[in-house]
């Protein structure tokens, strides 16, 4: 049985997704159900997949610098969807000057070039643990 399901998102014009798709597989064989929605997803088409799947978290990776308004976007969308407490979290070439703001809009965790394959794992495991209130342990 999955330990969760989460949906990778690519949202605006950025076609690079080898780090979207590494971060899928790492997380698909520390046993979560992850559904990728590939390239050029607006934040509304991604918030309705991850509506429709029921994910329990999205991440979504960027590397056109438009983190700050795609994210905000999804989190807002999932807001006024009544689906709050779907994890969010990020990565991609974000500037350090960005990340305090990206967390303070919701933004759980951020990843960027070189975080460690076990550090993902570990904080996106903890993330869902916290929000559940439940072991997700495999």
């Amino acid at each position: 049985m999955p330990r969760g399901r989460i949906l990778i998102g690519k949202p605006g014009l950025d076609g690079h997704d080898r780090g979207a798709k590494y971060v899928a597989h790492l997380l698909r064989d520390a046993g979560y159900e992850v559904i990728y929605t590939g390239i050029r997803r607006s934040p509304e088409q991604i918030v309705a997949t991850a509506i429709q799947e029921d994910v329990q978290a999205i991440g979504l990776s960027l590397l056109s610098g438009a983190h700050n308004v795609l994210f905000k976007r999804v989190i807002d969308l999932l807001a006024a969807q009544g689906a709050s407490d779907v994890v969010v979290f990020g990565g991609g070439t974000i500037p350090d000057r960005d990340l305090e703001g990206l967390r303070a809009m919701g933004v759980r965790a951020i990843f960027t070039p070189g975080t460690p394959a076990t550090t993902i794992v570990a904080t996106v495991s903890q993330l869902l643990e916290a929000s559940s209130g439940r072991s997700l342990a495999g």
